[in-house]
């Protein structure tokens, strides 16, 4: 796997009160992915870029809402969203740095 590809697989984290629930509890991080990325690519990215190891990942693709704009209907994009478990004694912090 190129990393030119892995670093282009995350795009965000997705920080939410169900995503910092789920890493307190069951320590999982919650990601914004490209729609073509695979299980094993998120599992590659998120251990090459956070220096974890992951125990696994789940996928899902989300449906992009339905809006108006002014007039005109509309519609968001669709994405995939990455659930990624960590294994016992790892964890990532995304406030680091932050004061």
């Amino acid at each position: 796997m190129k990393d030119e590809r892995l670093f282009q697989i995350l795009v965000a984290p997705v920080i939410s009160e169900k995503s910092t629930r789920l890493a307190d509890k069951h320590g999982q991080a919650v990601f914004k992915v490209i729609p073509s990325a695979t299980k094993s690519e998120i599992k590659q990215a998120v251990e090459k870029a956070f220096d974890v190891e992951v125990e696994s990942v789940q996928v899902v693709n989300m449906r992009g809402k339905i809006k108006r704009f002014g007039r005109t209907p509309g519609m968001r994009s669709n994405w995939k969203k990455a659930y990624v478990r960590l294994k016992e004694g790892h964890d990532i912090d995304f406030a680091e740095g932050h004061a």
